[in-house]
This record gives structure tokens, C-alpha cells and sequence, in this order.
């Protein structure tokens, strides 16, 4: 078994990417090594946001580790939130006050297009990977379903009539953007750790 650490304190996003993974990885979070504070995610893209937080990890630990750094981008409002979807009605990272002031932005609005997307920067001793998940869909007149996290009682995948809060947590792990990130990664760790 491979055992990794994901740069994450994010116990939903932690159980979400080990269900992905499968039972042929380990996957540890960052309170495994005593890492509590924030990583700093201060660059305008999710490639760097991504890497700095891998990078970060990586030097404390010298242990085969990824960070991922996702943004909901909405055609709108040329991209926002992006990479500030976390902090985008304040510092605080108040999901519910995120998803508000995007409602409240998009109030007037018919073209609802949107995509999240996930970027996971993968590091090992052998160099720095990145591997890149979206999915397409629009963003919801009101918030529904109660599972997920973040921006998923307001977004709808394409080819659904549901949330990404009201999908239960098999059927999103099969279409969402960060198990279409994760799902690359597994292939590239397969093959590099079966060779």
C-alpha cells in the first residue's frame, strides 16, 4: 500500500479524494504532521496555489505529498470567484456568505454557465506534477441539498436536475472535478509506483 499525504486539514475533502484514491493508497491529511495553520494560498492561479501548498508540505515532511487548489468559475462574471472562491465575501471562508454574495451577483443574470476546477500538484523525489479536473455545469437560482460542501447546493453538472449537495457522495465522485484531478493522479501513481 502507498502511502501519501494530502496537504488538506479539510476532513470533507480528505474522506472525498480517499474514497477516489481506493483501497491501494494510505492517505493521511496534514494533522498527521502536526499541521494546523492555513497554508498561505497568495498566487492568482490554481497551478501556483496548488504547488505552493505541495511544496510547502513537501519540505516539512520529505514525504510523497499533494495539495489541490479548485475554483468555481463562472462564464458571467468572467471567471469569479476563481482562485478567490474560498475567501470571496471575506477572509473568514464563510461557505454559506460565498454562495450569497455569488447569488447576489448573478441575480440579474441568464447566462448561469459555470465549471469547477481542480488542479492537484503532486511531489515526490522525483519532481513536481500537476493534474487538472472540471466540470461543467450552471449555477442554481437558490441553494438546495444538504451534503458536500463549499459551492454544491448551487451548482448543477451538466446533465443533472440536482445539486452536487443533493447527489449522494458515489454518484459526485464519479462526475465532480476533483475526481476527475484524483482520477488522474491514481493512474500516474499506479504506474509509477508498479514499475
Amino acid at each position: 500500500m502507498t502511502s501519501l499525504v494530502f496537504a488538506s486539514n479539510n476532513p470533507y475533502k480528505i474522506e472525498e479524494i480517499r474514497v477516489i484514491l481506493g483501497p491501494d493508497f494510505h492517505l493521511s491529511g496534514l494533522e498527521s504532521l502536526h499541521i494546523n495553520e492555513d497554508i498561505p494560498e497568495p498566487y492568482q492561479t490554481l497551478e501556483e496555489n496548488a504547488l505552493a501548498k505541495a511544496r510547502y508540505v513537501y519540505e516539512k515532511c520529505n514525504f510523497p505529498c499533494f495539495a489541490d487548489d479548485t475554483g468555481l468559475e463562472v462564464k458571467a462574471l468572467h471567471g469569479e470567484p476563481g482562485v478567490l472562491s474560498a475567501r470571496y465575501a471575506g477572509p473568514d471562508k464563510n461557505s454559506e456568505a460565498n454562495m450569497q454574495k455569488l447569488l447576489h451577483q448573478m441575480r440579474n443574470i441568464s447566462d448561469r454557465r459555470a465549471r469547477f476546477r481542480t488542479v492537484i500538484a503532486y511531489i515526490d523525489k522525483d519532481g513536481e506534477f500537476l493534474f487538472e479536473g472540471r466540470a461543467n455545469g450552471h449555477i442554481g437560482q437558490h441553494a438546495c441539498g444538504e451534503a458536500g460542501f463549499g459551492y454544491d447546493p448551487i451548482f448543477i453538472p451538466d446533465g443533472y436536475d440536482l445539486t452536487f449537495a443533493q447527489m449522494d457522495a458515489a454518484l459526485k465522485n464519479t462526475i465532480s472535478h476533483r475526481q476527475a484531478a484524483v482520477t488522474k493522479l491514481t493512474a500516474f501513481l499506479k504506474h509509477k509506483f508498479s514499475t
